[in-house]
């Protein structure tokens, strides 16, 4: 399976693809950013971002798109440009036809370093450990796209399972109940 892991952010939007399978090794496909200048207008920067992430899906062919689930932080004016990032990721999955996941910052550090309050250190050294890298891509919101992808391709199969165990279960529940 190959994951496209996307950090959003509007002035710095990490990229990352990597492909693999549970339980077999997981190798680095790409990694980047996408930069768009606080100087052009808004409209102009999401575009710019939308026209990039499409050559990265164009150029990498992933069969899914991870994106980071924005949450809320002190600085409203962040939280609207990762939002605005965020979003511009879901249409471009959506666009090409390519399911698409949100994992929370927390989940990523669980599934990446064991530990939900891990530092962005520990995240991009065991990215660096996953990939079996010399180095941690820089900066440090292209390892963040990689600790995203890495996290959908270990959790995401498990976490579908379970929900649609949990559909069987209720509708198990439901037939017993009409009975």
């Amino acid at each position: 399976m190959r994951v496209l892991g996307v950090d959003p952010g509007l002035t710095c939007c990490g990229v990352g693809v990597i492909e693999g399978e549970v339980g077999a090794p997981i190798s680095l496909v790409g990694v980047g950013v996408i930069l768009t200048s606080s100087d052009l207008p808004l409209e102009r920067r999401l575009l710019q971002l939308e026209k990039e992430l499409l050559e990265w899906v164009n150029l990498y062919r992933p069969d899914l798109i991870a994106v980071e689930r924005v949450f809320s932080q002190l600085n409203v004016r962040t939280v609207m440009g990762t939002g605005q990032a965020a979003g511009i990721a879901l249409l471009v999955a959506a666009k090409s036809g390519i399911p698409v996941v949100m994992h929370t910052p927390s989940e990523v550090k669980a599934a990446v370093t064991g530990t939900g309050r891990a530092n962005k250190a520990q995240v991009a050294e065991m990215v660096r450990r996953i990939l079996r890298l010399e180095v941690i891509p820089k900066p440090v919101d292209s390892t963040d796209a990689l600790a995203l992808a890495i996290c959908h391709l270990w959790r995401g199969r498990g976490n579908a399972r379970i929900e649609a165990a949990l559909v069987q279960e209720k509708a198990r529940l439901k037939g017993l109940r009409t009975l």
